[in-house]
């Protein structure tokens, strides 16, 4: 599927450890430090970021904040956001951007989740360029999941460190615990990773091959959190049906909480929704036990 682009991405950021115990995205940006001709492809430059150093010296997410809820634009230019995360924040969006008139033209971001997710790559923002991507990607590894994370207000409101380039995406593999490596994980995000990198190439040179006409993905719709008293203490848990089980249906009616009590709280919604980030370890401090997401389809051409 030869097509010139109407733009050629030069430059290209590998990005790990915006979580510091998020170890997979840590290795791999090793590795590729390591074996650069990895990253290395004819049309565009590569090079990789460790995003929290601190965070991943200490073994914990973050020191302070969550250093991937930093890139607004309106925080990176607030002087008085200036504890260890949203400081790391600026000096990133001075290297890689600045958000707006980015020097890099792409930033693939390495996550790793403890739900069952399996590799997925994750949208951002909308365009062309993401809908070819999410072909792509579909055409090399037909068990990734496609994942549209998209906010309906503009890119400099958008929070997440990959909004710093021109574009960008996050690659979220699991189920791996905190603080752990696994051999199959590290294994698939590399695979992405690396049909990322293929991808940019073919597009910069306009010899795609021939993309399905449309993939399937899934939109998130909103969180929801664990069941919860007034004084905000746990009464339940995710119900055993529902781990494990993400981006499998839920059902209206379906039980999707245990009480403590033996007691179980249903889905009440009407429409079937996919979840996913189920029972995230991440998210125990604000005690959400999932996201909510609808099936659609991307149109590719």
């Amino acid at each position: 599927m030869s097509s010139a682009p109407k733009e050629v991405i030069r430059t290209v950021a590998i990005v790990g450890g915006t979580h510091g115990n998020e170890f997979s995205g840590i290795y791999l940006q090793r590795r590729y430090n390591a074996e650069p001709l990895l990253m290395q492809r004819s049309s565009f430059s590569c090079r990789t970021l460790f995003a929290n150093p601190m965070a991943h010296q200490a073994n914990k997410r973050y020191l302070d904040s969550d250093l991937n809820r930093q890139f607004k634009t309106a925080d990176l230019a607030d002087s008085s956001r200036c504890n260890y995360e949203q400081s790391r924040a600026k000096v990133i969006n001075a290297e890689l951007g600045p958000k707006g008139a980015a020097k890099t033209d792409f930033i693939i971001d390495l996550h790793n989740t403890t739900s069952n997710m399996g590799p997925c790559l994750i949208l951002t923002q909308p365009g062309r360029i993401y809908n070819l991507l999410a072909g792509y990607i579909k055409l090399k590894m037909p068990d990734a999941v496609i994942s549209r994370d998209e906010d309906d207000f503009a890119a400099e409101d958008h929070a997440l460190l990959c909004t710093v380039g021109t574009y960008g995406v996050i690659v979220e593999v699991g189920p791996q615990p905190q603080s752990v490596l696994r051999q199959d994980v590290l294994e698939q995000m590399h695979e992405m990773t690396q049909h990322i990198l293929d991808f940019i190439e073919h597009y910069n040179k306009g010899t795609l091959p021939q993309l399905p006409e449309r993939v399937e993905a899934f939109r998130y719709l909103h969180s929801i959190k664990l069941p919860l008293n007034a004084a905000g203490e746990r009464l339940g848990m995710v119900h055993k049906n529902i781990q494990d089980r993400d981006y499998q249906p839920i059902q209206p009616g379906q039980p999707l909480f245990t009480l403590f009590d033996g007691t179980e709280l249903c889905y009440e919604g009407t429409d079937t929704l996919y979840p996913t980030f189920i029972n995230e370890a991440a998210y125990y401090d604000n005690n959400l036990a999932m996201s909510l997401n609808e099936k659609v389809w991307i149109e590719v051409k």
